[in-house]
């Protein structure tokens, strides 16, 4: 293309130079005008270089550390994760009010974590900390309220009803029995049920009468 372009301004200089009417002379200076133009628009960007395309970073892979023992007292809160060789400078920690993630990268060539998404109840994060010895990792939590914890991880109370003033009482009604239902025996089971008949039926107006 740009050869080309070379070549059409050659010639239309050659037939400038012998151009003899004023008419004649003006429309092909002003194409001239253009072609030179183009010409250097096109050098412009020839002379641009393109950048360089860089290779994105590969994502880590990282094993789960699922095993791990804790303890605690009415302040602290301690997670011991068994692990060796491990780098303290290689650790990277995230404590928010709710949740833990503990990343230990380059460990004989892995990376692991440990993450436990919604504790108990709060920490405070900017007084956690890890230390790294020998045989294992020591995660300090330090609660935000003082007690014992009856569980590290939380758990959402199944057969709590909801307490929304605004929700209608009966469908908290409905998900305790759906509750009971899942998590009851086989003669648990049959009385829901039976209940859940009779009240559909209208044989009864309150859905847990016939387990009472």
């Amino acid at each position: 293309m740009a050869d080309e372009l070379a070549l059409d301004l050659e010639e239309l200089r050659q037939l400038h130079s012998i151009a003899k009417r004023p008419r004649v002379l003006s429309l092909i200076s002003s194409e001239i005008g253009n072609l030179e133009k183009l010409s250097s628009a096109r050098a412009s960007q020839a002379a641009v270089p393109t950048p360089a395309k860089v290779p994105s970073a590969p994502s880590l892979i990282y094993t789960s550390l699922g095993s791990f023992s804790w303890d605690q007292d009415s302040d602290k809160l301690k997670i011991y994760i068994p692990l060796e060789g491990v780098d303290q400078e290689k650790v990277q920690t995230e404590f928010k009010p709710m949740s833990v993630d503990i990343k230990i990268h380059d460990v004989q060539g892995k990376n692991y974590r440990c993450a436990i998404p919604k504790l108990h109840k709060e920490i405070v994060p900017e007084k956690c900390k890890v230390l790294v010895k020998p045989t294992r990792i020591v995660v300090t939590l330090v609660k935000a309220t003082k007690g014992n914890w009856l569980d590290l991880h939380f758990k959402e109370d199944k057969l709590k009803p909801s307490a929304d003033k605004d929700k209608d009482p009966m469908a908290g009604i409905m998900d305790l029995m759906k509750n009971m239902y899942a998590e009851g025996d086989e003669e648990m089971k049959r009385t829901i049920a039976k209940a859940w008949t009779d009240a559909r039926s209208g044989k009864a107006a309150d859905p847990l009468k016939g387990f009472q």
